[in-house]
């Protein structure tokens, strides 16, 4: 029976936006064969704490929750880790975790200082354990866009200075005023379904500290408990 419960709606809602996302890097990736190095098994830009969205963590509460208790577990164990070392950078950063209310240069500094730590959903081989769900910053990375409005983005890619040709890349034309669109009701659906109120549609966090919070709520025995609470 299909689940119809909010989280699975907004999920589903959001996940076709993802896989749109995927079309059009794979696209870009068919039309300049062999100039784009990023795929499954490249981990230069897994590392380092990042900030996530509601909805990405949402998704990534859910993969969490669904991966096999071992894998469950060595994540958990990593995340608690990663999370260990930014609350001792950020003295007083309480749960949920949001990173407006620590500030974006003092997260900014957390994120320099901590850059070479890995993702802790990397495993010991460099796999990611939810690739089908991770993050949306995670699957634009490597390539830059450009927008039908005329904006920017330039290529986030850590190691194109490896590529001369995919460095030299322009960007690619992407409708992210579109995705954006959609993103924001997926936004709003996911801060209904953690904290109740769509008014926390701007929050954001990290990986770390989402797993650890999918990990209480799992143990609590309620996923629809707020974040926090």
């Amino acid at each position: 029976m299909r689940d119809l419960s909010p989280a699975a709606s907004v999920l589903e809602t959001y996940r076709e936006l993802l896989r749109r996302l995927d079309r059009w890097f794979g696209g870009a990736q068919a039309r300049h064969p062999g100039v784009v190095p990023c795929g499954a098994g490249c981990t230069a830009c897994c590392h380092g704490p990042f900030d996530i969205s509601v909805i990405d963590t949402l998704l990534i509460q859910e993969a969490w929750a669904g991966l096999p208790a071992a894998e469950r577990d060595a994540a958990k164990l990593r995340a608690a880790r990663l999370a260990s070392q930014m609350n001792g950078a950020a003295p007083g950063w309480a749960a949920p975790h949001d990173i407006r209310t620590l500030g974006e240069d003092r997260f900014d500094e957390i994120v320099e200082s901590l850059e070479a730590e890995p993702c802790p959903l990397l495993d010991d081989s460099g796999r990611c354990r939810i690739y089908e769900d991770r993050p949306l910053v995670c699957r634009v990375m490597g390539l830059g866009i450009r927008t039908p409005a005329g904006r920017i983005i330039e290529n986030g890619c850590p190691i194109q200075d490896r590529f001369p040709v995919y460095e030299a890349l322009p960007p690619q034309t992407f409708d992210l005023e579109a995705l954006e669109e959609t993103e924001l009701a997926c936004l709003e659906g996911a801060a209904v379904v953690l904290f109740d109120t769509p008014a926390h549609a701007g929050y954001e966090t990290t990986i770390a500290h989402a797993i650890l919070e999918a990990a209480r709520r799992l143990e609590r025995g309620s996923s629809s408990a707020a974040p926090g609470s």
